[in-house]
This record gives structure tokens, sequence and C-alpha cells, in this order.
């Protein structure tokens, strides 16, 4: 019979095998069939064998191609799966748009367009590990922290392992007055203020009312400043309502776990307690010398 490409007859084998291969593949990805249309049943047969066999293999390609690509940044996938159930979650409930517009800015100043398991992370690590990325993490609070100044360095990080990250938006209340206090936040970004007093400090502790860098919780309608430390001992509500100005960055401390820790090192609470007389001592002074305020009274071994 006659060739099925004369042109190609007197060309190199090179030539005439490229040129066989591209056929050959044009068929099996089923993108340039009917060119050639096949002669016989054989020829049939062996076309369509060919288009499942280029399909297939085409299918496996984009699918490796795509889980490539999405392994490059899990956790932003991770992040884009989340929303859409956040999303699906709102629809759902039929929230109002500004409700789901304070979510939607909550998710992104929260997590920042990727989401990790950093608790499932750290506990698959050793303890020295562990305590390393932490210190590393917490470096600048405790830099600058009265808290955490002369204290033990072990102290020091069995806190910081008990501290929870949290994030509040502009205009809420972190604490509200007149509530018991159960937890201590420390202000890793942005500003709070107390009825009108604001915190200058981006790393503060704030307690019943505003922390400020000389370590005093200073209360914006009392002559009278009361250290944040005292607040880990006593059963006292909180005097004033913290709101956030900006978008804040905070790490929290719940009083069980700051009660917790104190077990392990009875040192670190006998000397807090004696601090904390010792302040009650010239707080009584210097309320007895000026405007009545309610009585505050130190609870050895116990916290709010």
């Amino acid at each position: 019979p006659a060739p099925l490409f004369p042109r190609l007859q007197n060309d190199s084998w090179g030539k005439q095998y490229s040129h066989a291969l591209f056929k050959a593949m044009s068929h099996m990805l089923c993108i340039g069939y009917g060119q050639q249309a096949p002669e016989g049943m054989t020829d049939v047969w062996l076309t369509m064998l060919s288009m499942i066999v280029g399909a297939t293999c085409y299918a496996m390609f984009i699918g490796h191609a795509t889980a490539l690509i999405q392994s490059l940044d899990s956790s932003r996938r991770q992040y884009q799966e989340k929303y859409k159930q956040v999303e699906q979650y709102m629809s759902f409930h039929k929230l109002p748009g500004d409700t789901r517009q304070r979510i939607h800015e909550y998710y992104e100043h929260r997590y920042q367009g990727k989401m990790f398991d950093e608790e499932n992370i750290l506990g698959e690590l050793s303890e020295p590990l562990k305590e390393e990325i932490i210190n590393f993490n917490c470096r600048n609070l405790v830099a600058n922290m009265p808290l955490f100044a002369n204290a033990d360095p072990n102290f020091v990080t069995a806190m910081l392992t008990k501290l929870r990250f949290e994030v509040f938006q502009p205009g809420d209340f972190i604490i509200r007055e007149g509530t018991v206090g159960k937890k201590m936040y420390f202000i890793q970004h942005g500003g709070v203020g107390a009825l009108g007093c604001p915190v200058p400090s981006p790393a503060a502790v704030i307690w019943g009312g505003c922390w400020e860098g000389d370590g005093r919780l200073r209360h914006p309608d009392a002559q009278t400043s009361l250290p944040a430390e005292i607040c880990l001992l006593t059963r006292g509500r909180r005097t004033a309502s913290v709101r956030a100005d900006t978008y804040c960055r905070l790490y929290s401390l719940s009083v069980d776990n700051f009660n917790e820790v104190l077990e392990e090192y009875p040192m670190m609470r006998r000397a807090f307690e004696t601090v904390a007389m010792d302040r009650l001592d010239r707080i009584g002074e210097e309320r007895s010398r000026g405007p009545a305020q309610p009585p505050l009274h130190l609870l050895p071994g116990a916290a709010a």
C-alpha cells in the first residue's frame, strides 16, 4: 500500500518517530482525533483503548499537579476550608450583614489567612523544644512585665505554657466592671482604654483596670493604684471596664492555671502574698486619706 505520509518517507528516523509520537499523543489525549480515521475494527479498538489510557493518564497528571500545588501552602488551604464552613454557618442561621462582616474581619486578624493546629504541633515536640518555642514567642512579654522581672526562670516558663492567645476587635469589652476576675491579659499588640484611661504600653497586663508601664493597675476614678498581682490573690470584683480601642492581640492567663503553677512553686506564692500584703497595707493608708473605696481582702492560697 501507499505510505500514509509520503512527505515523511525520505526523512530521518528522528523526524518520523517524532511525528508518530505526536499523532499518538494527540489520539490519547483526545485533542487530535479525526484527522486520520481508523480503518477496520482493529484500528477502531486500538484507537479507543489509546483514548481511554490517555484520558486516565491526563486525569492522574492533573490530580497530582493539583495536590502538589495545594501542599505548597497547606495552612492557607485549611484556613479557606474552615472559613467556608463559617460562611455556611452564617448563611444557615441568617446572621445580619454587619455581624457577618465582623466575623470576617475577626478571622482575618485572628488567623491572617493561615491556620495552624498549634496545640497539636507543640504537643508532638519534646519538652525542651516546646519551652524554647514558647519562650521565644513570648520574649517581649517577659522582658516588659513586672510580674516576670525577678521571678524564677522555671516559674516564668511554667506560666508561659499556660497562656492562651486571644484577639479582640475595636469596641469589644475585654473585661467589664462588676464581674469577678477570672483571667489576666497580657497585651501583645494593640491599645485598650479603661473608662477613658488609655494603656500606652504595648506589652501590659490588664485586670479590672488599666495597667501602666510602672507596674501598677491604675483606676480612672481612684487616687490610689492596685497592682495586678493582687487581683490574682483576691476574690474582689473588677472595679473598671476595659475596652479595646484597636485590634488587640492578647495572651490570657486564667486564675486556675495561675494557682496550678503556684502549687508547684510555693516559694513564689509566698513571695506574691508578701508583696501583695505590703501593697494592700499601703493602699489602705492611702484610702484612709482619700475618698472611700470598697475594701480588698487577701485570701492566702486562693484567687478569683
